[in-house]
């Protein structure tokens, strides 16, 4: 009752301010007229005007009509007349919003605010009403209370334009954030305050809060952190837990903030039993192997949580794509007990349609196609559809790879996959200059092409030049010479070395080599490697500097040689990503052989373990483990000393110098040993202003290792160890890698560099 004499008076006031509803005789309406239109089009005004042709017109009718027209919005004035039986509509239109600009805004991005607004209604391209303002005002005040800007002042300038428009200027001035003074629980038993709060994302001020923020009030923070905290109950056992109210005060000077979080903690509750009903579909006993809350055990949503995604997964694997499991507990209060059921709806079986890709400019859809486990016209596997997300993350070509699963219109059983990619510069010519502080100054001049034409085939030429080596490299791969996924490769190079200058005993060699190479994917996860490759090598040295163990090798065997060596290998590997994987692992197995028909005889075992474990939701634990071993064989008497394993340095054992670990020679240069052992340890650090950069990573590492020689046993004391940070950077010139270690077990001769970096050069 209240709007309809409120909606009369606004009328009887319209009508007092010469806006006149029709005063005449009642008539039927011939035609309807607009007048006064500039950008709002005729058909609008039909669309919300409640008389048509071949209506009554009486004194109701018309103000129904004011009243609907004005309601819209989109108009200052509106006038009804009649001309005969003709209805004309006179309206002055509202102005437009041409734009709207902000001035002081650093702590909320421009679009962030634009957001906003628009959801209030009130954007760029709208009609103004400056009834609005009072409330788009307070969406901005709203944005800006959430981040803690208590103090903010907001001034809105409306400057009208010739072409009834106008634009608005928010001018801003943001004032100091609120800080956190403190932050209490009330009604904690079960854990400690310390306990709680060292788990928030809110905090009061401390070291590191100068840029995460964290110490400034947020409401969405603090919501996350409710739920951290009702997590952190329920999944030990208290089911009854909730939050009973939360305070936020804050001081008169707008520069302090109280939290105060009053807890109701309920009981500990156990699992007494577990039981699925529904229609199950798979085997129930192998359901029951991916249920991760056994009977006894404390109650815990996360592994509730964790159980209605693995029964899910598999369903979805059997083509049950949108398959609902729902868990329902059953409380015994007394008994401080919980009854799960997880009820188990497949719905229907999906079928995809279609398989198709976007995004990908230059490469071609079969190079994409050809890595694809999820078929068309088959039913949806979700594992599938995962898996080939990852082929395609694994190629390199791209920097993201989405997928989607949209519902075919008009279906209930079938779906299409929409992969998205976002393509990486996959040809890549540079020239340029690098610095290792194992190899000096590096001069580059790469040619790449690893996806060339969009064939996915890779093309490369190469010249490196440092104070080490000298390399020229040409190489050519197909990693579908064969439908089934066979690679081939070729390569072929010319490389002079001067070890002394790389902390090796000193010793020049060229080596000329060419080879052929073949991959064979054996399953999904497992592949085997073999080739070819010949090799000549002469060895220039200086008496003067030559150490007697490469002076009795060159003595017995000669400086100049003719190697053919024949290698294989055999990897698994699950790495969701080849350049910076945060899940899954490799173990690899590669072994070569110089065979008798050359004038060497040797052989080499290398293997590789990496493991990617993700902890929490932030970080990522790497072990990684590395052995070497070689030995000759036949009428060579000992492994050559060029074919050496070394330690130390950026690849290995971070703090030493590179190369420099191991037996030395007379003059104090590493010989380098038949025997290598490293491991590393890493915890991936997440940084949230590198977040939106996927090609750089921070760790913090554990490093020990160490070569030993021919004539030497393994021993745990004389392993090197170090610790420290280290950091990545795929750069557009080339991969930066810097690390700053403190090595410890350490002996008196070593060469100790806690600063190393390398840059222009790949590892």
């Amino acid at each position: 009752m209240l709007k309809l004499r409120a909606s009369k008076w606004v009328v009887g006031a319209l009508c007092a301010l010469g806006l006149q509803t029709i005063q005449a005789d009642d008539f039927i309406v011939d035609d309807i007229q607009v007048q006064g239109l500039s950008r709002i089009s005729p058909g609008t005004v039909f669309n919300y005007l409640p008389i048509t042709v071949g209506d009554k017109v009486d004194e109701n009718r018309s103000q129904e009509a004011l009243r609907a027209l004005f309601k819209t919005g989109f108009f200052k004035d509106v006038k009804l007349d009649r001309e005969g039986d003709v209805l004309v509509v006179r309206v002055v239109e509202r102005e437009s919003i041409a734009d709207i600009t902000f001035d002081g805004n650093k702590a909320i991005k421009t679009e962030d605010l634009e957001k906003g607004l628009g959801e209030a209604g009130f954007a760029k391209g709208e009609v103004y009403n400056e009834s609005k303002m009072d409330k788009v005002v307070q969406e901005l005040r709203r944005q800006y209370y959430s981040n803690g800007k208590y103090g903010v002042k907001i001034e809105p300038v409306v400057t009208p334009l010739d072409d009834n428009s106008l634009t608005i200027h928010f001018k801003i001035s943001e004032g100091e954030a609120a800080l956190i003074k403190q932050i209490n629980i009330v009604g904690n038993e079960a854990y400690t305050d310390e306990e709680i709060l060292n788990e928030f994302k809110l905090t009061t001020p401390t070291w590191t809060s100068w840029f995460s923020k964290d110490d400034q009030y947020s409401k969405q923070k603090l919501s996350g952190d409710l739920e951290i905290l009702r997590s952190k109950y329920q999944d030990d056992g208290y089911v009854d837990f909730h939050v009973s109210s939360t305070q936020v005060s804050i001081t008169p000077d707008k520069a302090d903030v109280y939290v105060t979080i009053n807890v109701s903690e309920g009981e500990r509750f156990s699992i007494s039993e577990v039981k699925l009903a529904g229609k199950l579909i798979v085997d129930e006993k192998e359901l029951f192997e991916r249920i991760t809350t056994p009977s006894g055990m404390m109650f815990s949503r996360k592994e509730v949580t964790q159980t209605t995604k693995n029964i899910t997964d598999r369903l979805g694997d059997e083509g049950y794509a949108f398959a609902n499991v729902n868990a329902i507990p059953k409380l015994d209060k007394a008994k401080r007990t919980v009854a799960i059921t997880y009820f188990v709806d497949p719905g229907q079986r999906v079928y995809v349609r279609r398989v198709s890709f976007n995004g990908n400019a230059k490469t071609r859809d079969e190079v994409m196609r050809r890595e694809m486990r999820q078929l068309e016209g088959g039913w949806i596997s979700t594992k599938w559809v995962e898996r080939s997300k990852v082929r395609l993350q694994r190629l390199g070509y791209f920097e993201e790879v989405n997928v989607e699963t949209p519902a075919v219109p008009g279906t209930t059983d079938q779906v299409d996959i929409n992969y998205t990619v976002k393509e990486r510069p996959s040809g890549n010519l540079m020239l340029g200059v690098g610095f290792s502080q194992s190899q000096g100054i590096i001069f580059n001049t790469n040619i790449t092409q690893d996806n060339f034409l969009g064939s996915g085939k890779s093309l490369s030429f190469a010249f490196n030049n440092s104070d080490i080596n000298r390399t020229f490299r040409l190489g050519y791969l197909n990693p579908y010479w064969t439908i089934d996924g066979v690679s081939r490769g070729f390569n072929v190079g010319y490389q002079e070395t001067d070890a002394g200058d790389g902390n090796i005993t000193r010793f020049n060699s060229k080596i000329v080599s060419g080879g052929v190479s073949f991959g064979i994917p054996i399953t999904e996860y497992n592949f085997f490697t073999f080739g070819a490759n010949y090799e000549a090598t002469t060895i220039n040295t200086n008496p003067f500097f030559l150490d007697p163990s490469v002076y009795r090798f060159i003595f017995l065997e000669g400086n100049d040689f003719n190697v053919v060596r024949l290698n294989t290998g055999y990897a698994y590997d699950t790495r969701n990503s080849t350049l910076f994987p945060t899940e899954g692992m490799l173990q690899a197995i590669r072994a070569e052989i110089a065979v008798p028909v050359g004038d060497l005889n040797y052989y080499k075992l290398d293997y590789d373990s990496r493991y990617f474990f993700p902890i929490g939701k932030d970080y990522v634990l790497l072990l990684k483990g590395r052995l070497g071993y070689g030995d000759s064989y036949g009428d060579t008497f000992e492994l050559p000393f060029f074919e050496n394993f070394y330690a130390g340095g950026p690849r290995t054992v971070r703090g030493y110098e590179e190369s420099s670990l191991g037996p030395q020679d007379q003059f104090g240069d590493s010989l380098g040993g038949d025997f290598l052992m490293v491991g590393n340890a890493e915890i991936i650090l997440p940084f949230p202003f590198l977040k939106d950069f996927k090609s750089v990573r921070v760790t913090a590492f554990y490093d020990v290792g160490n070569v030993y020689g021919a004539q030497e046993d393994f021993d745990v004391e004389k392993l090197r160890m170090s610790t420290g940070l280290s950091g990545i950077w795929l750069s557009p010139f080339g991969m930066l890698s810097i690390s700053i270690a403190q090595p410890f077990h350490d002996q008196r001769n070593d060469d100790i560099q806690k600063f190393q970096f390398t840059f222009g050069t790949t590892f």
